[in-house]
């Protein structure tokens, strides 16, 4: 009966953040999609950040956005519910109580689905979130410096939305999760080693 509660209750948080995470994220794309002409961008802050509409037929940040369009389809059609399988896997072996790795593959699951929505009914995923640097300055002072500084040379970050942050904060999480239990693992094993060395010396 425990067992089963821990099961039900680890799925609830999933639904949740998942269905918390792909309202957000479609009801921004489609603020962007009926508010703005593809291309047309709004400075929020000067010369660092935009929303602008743009159209990605590729993965996140653009990758494969240049690949063949019958490749891009087939792929990008079958690979998240892939990925969401092998997510949901994951999520039978994790403890309830483990509430981090819950969240965080949650927050995995609920980002791709939101981008795979946009593939289902677009063909493509709306991303607005467009962060640069225009050659010349940082724009410090917006944010409360008293000086705007140089910009070695002018960058430009490809545009994203709510469901790749959701993707990339939760793999982020994930990798830190297992960084600490690496480095938890390695100093119980160096604690034990001289109680381990002292029972081999006296057998």
């Amino acid at each position: 009966m425990f067992g089963s509660f821990e099961i039900r209750k680890k799925y609830l948080i999933l639904l949740a953040m998942t269905g918390l995470l792909v309202c957000l994220d479609q009801a921004s794309k489609i603020y962007i999609h009926t508010h703005l002409a593809l291309g047309q961008e709004i400075e929020v802050i000067k010369n660092f950040f935009n929303i602008t509409y743009v159209r990605n037929y590729g993965a996140a940040f653009g990758i494969l956005a240049q690949a063949p369009e019958n490749f891009r389809d087939i792929f990008f059609l079958m690979m998240p519910p892939i990925a969401l399988t092998i997510i949901l896997f994951i999520m039978k072996g994790v403890p309830e109580r483990d509430r981090l790795t819950v969240f965080a593959l949650s927050s995995v699951f609920g980002g791709a689905i939101g981008n795979y929505l946009d593939r289902i009914f677009h063909g493509y995923v709306i991303d607005f979130l467009d962060f640069y640097l225009s050659k010349g300055t940082i724009p410090l002072s917006s944010i409360g410096f008293a000086n705007d500084y140089p910009a070695i040379r002018a960058s430009h970050w490809p545009a994203f939305n709510v469901a790749d942050i959701a993707i990339v904060s939760g793999v982020m999480l994930l990798i830190l999760l297992e960084i600490i239990k690496i480095i938890e693992t390695k100093k119980q094993t160096e604690k034990d080693a001289p109680a381990k060395e002292a029972q081999a010396t006296d057998s």
